[in-house]
């Protein structure tokens, strides 16, 4: 049975480009509705796509000036201040998913599933490339019997273009914040002024100056290890593969210390790259999170509740189509991390 369409709003940009192609390629019967400002373009895309359709959404109706037309679920990829599309998506009772609010923003989407918890899904999506830092984190994590330090490093090369919405997100958390939530010695803490500014160790071994970040990973893999010390880094600059000669490519720096299985003091550091950059990974983990939130995969539907990405996805599944769309793990030698 082909359900209704798929609802992407803004999904005439990069990421919603990435992910109607992963949605097509896997799901050819899957209709999908390109929601965009830009009407021409959206309309280029869905002919481009395959069985879609472009629409104008209009966040000021409280039908998104849709109408009746049925809708399987909502994705959408800007910070919506109206939070029209989740009000559209629990009357209509179909699951819904956002990449964009920053944590101190999610208030109004958890403030509306509380007012219907019965609704549908609701996905907080903002995790750093949706899963491509969560589930590989949580697999390395496996290795620990206990985990004391989650150092995590996202290292965007400066010809990563990622639109302008993503810009827009981007620079209202990295310039507009002045504090940044972490986790330190098991106490949630802001980082304020020069705490904000820190370096890591590219996937080179390059040092790189780095700013705090705090997606929705700093405080979905404290909750879920229990580790005491959590924080997110941020480079903008030069990736490691194009100081070797090669495309820009999107690197990951996943570094845990603890102890092993055996009680011992384990240190472990990783790398997770995708050699076209963000917009790959970020689509493909929206077009994984539509599917298990429909049960395109074949499972049963996702029930309604409030959800992060990682809590949806099976590990096996995300690390086989993260290897299909050309994203790599690499092991790297442990630095000290020091608490």
């Amino acid at each position: 049975m082909t359900p209704d369409p798929i609802l992407l709003v803004g999904g005439a940009g990069i990421v919603g480009r990435q992910t109607a192609k992963y949605l097509r390629h896997s799901y050819p019967d899957v209709p999908l509705l390109i929601g965009g400002r830009d009407l021409d373009k959206a309309q280029r895309m869905a002919r481009e796509i395959g069985h879609a359709e472009a629409v104008t959404v209009d966040l000021a109706a409280a039908d998104l000036g849709l109408g009746k037309r049925p809708i399987s679920a909502v994705a959408i990829y800007f910070t919506d201040t109206s939070s029209a599309a989740l009000a559209f998506a629990q009357a209509r009772k179909v699951p819904y998913l956002s990449i964009s609010p920053a944590l101190y923003e999610t208030g109004p989407e958890i403030a509306a599933y509380m007012h219907a918890p019965d609704a549908a899904p609701v996905v907080l999506g903002t995790e750093w490339l949706v899963g491509a830092t969560t589930i590989p984190t949580l697999e390395f994590a496996k290795a620990f019997s206990r985990v004391d330090s989650i150092r995590l490093g996202a290292l965007l090369d400066i010809q990563d273009e990622g639109g302008p919405a993503a810009f827009d997100d981007l620079e209202r958390q990295t310039q507009a914040i002045p504090a940044v939530q972490v986790r330190r010695k098991g106490a949630w803490i802001w980082r304020t002024g020069d705490d904000l500014k820190t370096t890591f160790l590219a996937a080179d071994g390059i040092e790189m100056e780095a700013s705090a970040l705090s997606p929705h990973d700093v405080v979905a893999l404290a909750t879920a290890t229990g580790a005491p010390n959590v924080e997110f880094n941020l480079a903008i600059g030069v990736s490691s593969s194009r100081r070797r000669g090669e495309p820009m490519s999107t690197e990951i720096l996943v570094e845990l210390a603890g102890r092993d299985h055996d009680g011992q003091s384990l240190c472990t550091r990783h790398a997770v790259i995708h050699p076209e950059g963000q917009m790959p990974l970020t689509g493909l983990g929206v077009a994984l999170v539509l599917e298990r939130l429909l049960g395109l995969d074949g499972g049963p539907a996702t029930p309604p509740g409030l959800y992060f990405p990682y809590q949806l996805l099976d590990s096996h599944r995300y690390f086989d189509r993260f290897q299909q769309a050309g994203g790599e793990i690499s092991t790297l030698a442990p630095t000290e991390i020091v608490e």
